[in-house]
């Protein structure tokens, strides 16, 4: 029996859905999506690096419209360094913050020639220690190329775990950590691809598709905004 005059203690509210939920959830995402993969074009580990590290600030789409050209002209570190930077530079001016892009790519391909033998790393440190490379790239690779589990959470994915409340936090790597408690070890393979492309395609950042979202009744957007 408590004492008179003590408060009764509250258990703290557990952030992220719960294990049968998350599971309901992304089994309806892969459902809808049987085969989650990047729509950033890439034929080697190389390659889908310098496409992400591209896709910073930039769209899928542009990226690839932009890599089409480069590709054909470089699609190996050696081929990329002899390019140089003016080079690269021709070939990505459709996309944000191409200076900077290009002076990375050339790089990190300098780099993985010098310290990698020209072969693209597959660790998480040595991604990461490229130009131009950081968490959310080395994370992407690492899952894309080499099938690891991880969650690379960029605006896509930080808005829908926000806004269904899956894993609401309030930057990346908070999200990327309650997601990684959340999802289900079954689905972390594909975790990263089924939020990008139901954040891409249905949960817009305006306008929201929640009359033919196949997650509605889990996600708790309408109940917090009424609508």
């Amino acid at each position: 029996m408590a004492k008179a005059g003590l408060k009764k203690k509250t258990a703290a509210k557990v952030k992220g859905f719960p294990p049968e939920k998350a599971a309901e959830l992304y089994r309806r995402l892969a459902k809808e999506r049987p085969d989650p993969k990047t729509e950033l074009e890439y034929t080697d580990p190389f390659t889908l690096v310098v496409a992400v590290a591209l896709s910073a600030q930039a769209t899928d789409v542009s990226v690839n419209k932009a890599t089409k050209g480069l590709f054909k002209a470089a699609n190996t570190p050696a081929k990329m360094v002899k390019l140089g930077e003016a080079g690269v530079a021709e070939h990505i001016r459709t996309i944000g913050l191409w200076r900077n892009k290009a002076k990375n790519v050339v790089a990190l391909s300098q780099l993985i020639l010098d310290k990698h033998g020209g072969v693209t790393p597959r660790t998480r440190e040595d991604l990461e220690e490229l130009p131009g490379v950081g968490h959310k790239t080395a994370s992407v690779v690492l899952n894309e190329v080499y099938g690891e589990a991880t969650i690379a959470v960029d605006t896509h994915v930080f808005r829908v775990s926000n806004r269904t409340g899956l894993a609401p936090e309030t930057t990346p790597e908070k999200v990327e950590a309650l997601l990684l408690q959340v999802t289900p070890d079954t689905y972390k393979r594909g975790a990263h691809h089924w939020l990008i492309l139901h954040g891409r395609y249905t949960c817009l950042a305006r306008k929201p598709g929640c009359p033919d979202c196949v997650i509605r009744d889990l996600c708790e957007y309408e109940a917090t905004t009424g609508e």
